[in-house]
C-alpha cells in the first residue's frame, strides 16, 4: 500500500472526480459557451480541491462515530463508486489524524485561493462549507433533517461555479438550480447511503430517514424526490442563454429515467440494501451524463 492511498480514501477521490462533473454541468448551462481556458483550468482545480477537502473533513469530524460504527465488524463494503477496504482510513487505524488534517488544510488552502482569484464572492462559498458540513456531520444523533444541510452542501459547488461565470445570477435562478440540486442530492445520494449503513447507524444511535421513518416512507421519499429531480430538470433551460430544444430534453429525460427513476422504483419494490447501494452508484453519475449533455449543446450551438 502506498502512503497516497489511505489519504485518496479519506476524500473519496473516485467520488470526489465524478463529483465535479456537476459544477461543470452548471458553468456550461449558465454562461452557454466554454470560459476561457485560464478560467476553465482554475475553475477544475478549485471543484477538485473542494470536493477532496470537504470529502476529508466529513471523515475526520466523524471519526469517533466511525470507529464505534465499526468495533468488531469493520466498515460496510460500501458501493462501486466507494467500494475501497480503506474507506475512513483514520477510524481503521491506517492513517493518522494529523496527517489527515494536513491533507485537508492544503486542498482546503488550495480551494480557497484559487476561489479568489476567480470571484472574491467565491470566498463567502468556500468559507461556508466546512461550517455546514460540520454541522451536518454534528447532527448525525440529534435529527434526520439534518438530510438538507447535505443538499445545501453539495448545492455549494454549482453556485460557486455559477458565480465563476455569472457574476450576478437571477436569485430565482438560482433557487430553481438549488432546489434540483437538493433534491438529487437528498433522494439519490443520502437517504441510499443511510440506508446501506443502517445497522452500523443503528449501532450508533444514529437518526436518518432510513432509521427514523422506516424502509416504506425512505422509499417512497427518494422515489418522490428522484421524480422531482427529473421535473426540475426540465425546466433548467430557462437559465441558459443556449436554445435547449427537444433534443436536450430527450436526453435528460433518458438520464433521469435510467439513473434515477428506475432504480427507485426498483428500491420501493425491493427494499433491500444493495438496491440503496446501486441506487448510490447509478445516481452518481448523474451529473455525468448531465455534463456530457451540456457539453453536446455547447459544441452543437
Amino acid at each position: 500500500m502506498s502512503a497516497l492511498e489511505p489519504l485518496l480514501a479519506l476524500s473519496r477521490s473516485r467520488h470526489s472526480v465524478i463529483d465535479v462533473a456537476m459544477p461543470g454541468f452548471a458553468a456550461l448551462l449558465w454562461l452557454g459557451r466554454l470560459p476561457p481556458w485560464p478560467v476553465l483550468i482554475v475553475a477544475i482545480v478549485v471543484a477538485l480541491a473542494g470536493y477532496t477537502a470537504l470529502y476529508a473533513l466529513n471523515d475526520l469530524v466523524g471519526v469517533v462515530t466511525d470507529k464505534e460504527k465499526f468495533a468488531g465488524a469493520g466498515p460496510n463494503p460500501g458501493y462501486a463508486v466507494e467500494a475501497s477496504p480503506l474507506r475512513h482510513p483514520v477510524a481503521q487505524g491506517r492513517l493518522s489524524m494529523r496527517r489527515g488534517v494536513a491533507w485537508f488544510a492544503a486542498w482546503y488552502l488550495v480551494a480557497l485561493v484559487g476561489a479568489a482569484w476567480l470571484n472574491p464572492w467565491l470566498i463567502v462559498v468556500v468559507l461556508a462549507a466546512p461550517v455546514l458540513e460540520i454541522a451536518y456531520c454534528r447532527l448525525l444523533r440529534v435529527s434526520a433533517w439534518r438530510v438538507l444541510l447535505s443538499g445545501l452542501v453539495k448545492a455549494l459547488g454549482p453556485i460557486a461555479a455559477v458565480l465563476t461565470v455569472v457574476p450576478r445570477p437571477a436569485l430565482g435562478g438560482m433557487a430553481l438550480m438549488v432546489a434540483w440540486l437538493m433534491a438529487w442530492e437528498i433522494g439519490g445520494q443520502n437517504i441510499p447511503a443511510d440506508w446501506n449503513d443502517v445497522e452500523e447507524d443503528r449501532r450508533v444511535g444514529a437518526r436518518t430517514i432510513p432509521l427514523v421513518f422506516g424502509p416504506a416512507v425512505a422509499g417512497w421519499a427518494v422515489l418522490a424526490l428522484l421524480a422531482l429531480t427529473v421535473l426540475l430538470s426540465l425546466a433548467l433551460p430557462v437559465l441558459s442563454p443556449l436554445p435547449l430544444g427537444w433534443g436536450y430534453t430527450a436526453a435528460v429525460l433518458v438520464a433521469g429515467s435510467a439513473l434515477l427513476l428506475v432504480p427507485a422504483v426498483r428500491l420501493v419494490r425491493d427494499r433491500a440494501g444493495r438496491r440503496a447501494a446501486r441506487l448510490f452508484d447509478l445516481t452518481s453519475l448523474y451529473p455525468v451524463a448531465m455534463l456530457a449533455i451540456i457539453t453536446g449543446s455547447v459544441l452543437a450551438a
